[in-house]
């Protein structure tokens, strides 16, 4: 425990302590994340791949997907580096403009899928509600529009973040328990008064995460509305398959982040290693599980992958 309460003489350096219980198998701990990672590029990279050089895949949907591989690829490029280096070579300190730079990239890129997945739903929508006007409404272009409405509002509600932490004291202890700079984990080393922080991050979690769950809710209360009205089995099965993916990726994405997020703040019942290998947990599984999902459940993407792989 003392190694939680050294002095630092520069205050503009933090330690990224890991996770705090089971330093003695970072090693290990290490195989399983950079295996992660590397199948989260192979296959978010391959999804990226494949739709730029298929004409046929330049339809919204597809589209969609491209922008969720990149926040895929942002969301896990934003921590695996330094937690590697914290777990292969112990090299643990991270200057404050690093560390909040980390802390702003990462919060941007994930408010940034959290919009992507609204758009999805409301894709998956208009594609079973309103089929025949599918093409008008949902052009290449507006769906380029809403990702980057969906960006520009993660900068804006993101940017304070950093710049309201930035603005406190931090005394003896300069050590995050964690392998990255998530906001409550900064918040809660700060000897100064931190309820602006606090309130500040319910606020932005309100306005990405508890608006866009509300939204993709409306939007799957529409489509199974419209689902029950059709008669046809087989019609319904199929309207059903067409969101499957999107609903996996979603439950993927949203309840372990909704859970890490509410024990950082509410709960200290889960031990501490627990909570923040889970955290970790959180942002390297979906990158690596979504574009097998959809690789699976969207046969066109399925078959021009499989055509690069066999040219291979």
């Amino acid at each position: 425990m003392s190694a939680f309460n050294l002095t630092f003489s520069s205050p503009s350096t933090f330690i990224l302590y890991g996770i705090p219980g089971l330093e003695a198998a970072h090693i290990w701990i290490s195989i399983p994340f950079f295996m992660f990672y590397i199948i989260s590029l192979l296959g978010n990279f391959t999804v990226l791949f494949v739709v730029s050089k298929e004409q046929t895949l330049h339809k919204p949907m597809y589209l969609l997907l491209c922008m969720l591989a990149l926040t895929d690829i942002g969301i896990s490029t934003c921590i695996m580096p330094k937690a590697l280096f914290i777990f292969w070579f112990g090299l643990k300190d991270i200057t404050l403009d690093g560390c909040l730079t980390q802390m702003f990239f990462l919060h941007t890129v994930a408010a940034t899928q959290s919009a992507v997945l609204v758009t999805m739903g409301f894709d998956r929508y208009i594609a079973i509600c309103d089929p025949l006007r599918y093409a008008t409404i949902l052009t290449n272009a507006r769906i380029a529009k809403l990702g980057l409405v969906g960006l520009l509002r993660a900068v804006l509600l993101v940017l304070p973040v950093p710049l309201l932490l930035r603005r406190l004291p931090f005394c003896a202890n300069h050590v995050i328990l964690h392998t990255y700079c998530e906001h409550m984990a900064v918040v809660k080393i700060s000897c100064g008064d931190t309820r602006v922080n606090q309130t500040y991050g319910l606020v932005v979690i309100l306005m990405t995460i508890g608006l866009d769950l509300t939204l993709i809710g409306l939007t799957y209360g529409l489509i199974i509305r419209a689902i029950l009205r059709i008669s046809s089995k087989k019609a319904h099965r199929k309207a059903f398959n067409t969101c499957t993916a999107h609903i996996c990726v979603m439950l993927m994405s949203y309840t372990p982040y909704l859970f890490s997020n509410l024990t950082h703040r509410f709960s200290q019942v889960i031990a501490a290693h627990v909570h923040i290998l889970l955290a970790n947990l959180y942002l390297f599984v979906p990158p690596m599980l979504n574009p097998i999902i959809y690789g699976v459940k969207t046969k066109e993407l399925r078959d021009k992958v499989g055509k690069y792989t066999c040219r291979r």
